[in-house]
């Protein structure tokens, strides 16, 4: 038997959130952007808008600045290390951020930035698990899967972000 994964693309006051569930309503993926036509061409993926109602809500509510935490089961793929690393991001309050070199220390290997680091930079579950709340040591705004405005945009929701953005080179 293979897995089903059902999705859906909505629309918020950030941009557009794709959430994917498993047979069993468990959040699997949440994406900042549409990956629709990805998830379409994809074995075991199918559009079901009633599948992530649960998910949807309360991404939107967070979005509108409305909700500071989730309730929603998660089962991200990854590593053990990479759990262990998503689980800390869990503790991240809403609007405050950590170091990468804060959240080694958080795993119990600081000397491990740089796979804290890959770990972060592969959560599948952003938002949800809040890896827009790592930034650089010195306070800057370091990579972000859905690109630095995005990461921008997010924590300037929360108040944990008030700077500029400077993407010149």
């Amino acid at each position: 038997m293979t897995s089903q994964f059902l999705f859906d693309v909505f629309p918020t006051a950030v941009g557009p959130i794709t959430v994917v569930v498993d047979s069993f309503g468990i959040v699997t993926e949440l994406w900042t952007d549409d990956r629709a036509d990805e998830l379409h061409s994809k074995s075991g993926y199918k559009l079901d808008s009633d599948a992530v109602s649960t998910a949807r809500i309360q991404v939107q509510e967070y979005a509108e600045g409305k909700r500071t935490t989730f309730n929603l089961e998660l089962r991200p793929a990854g590593t053990d290390f990479q759990r262990t690393v998503w689980n800390q991001l869990l503790q991240i309050p809403y609007g405050e951020t950590r170091s990468y070199g804060e959240l080694a220390i958080m795993v119990g290997n600081p000397k491990a930035s740089r796979a804290v680091g890959s770990a972060n930079g592969s959560n599948p579950i952003s938002i949800i698990i809040p890896c827009h709340r790592v930034i650089g040591s010195t306070g800057k705004l370091t990579g972000y899967g859905g690109g630095l405005p995005m990461k921008q945009k997010l924590l300037a929701l929360e108040g944990a972000w008030t700077g500029q953005l400077n993407l010149t080179i």
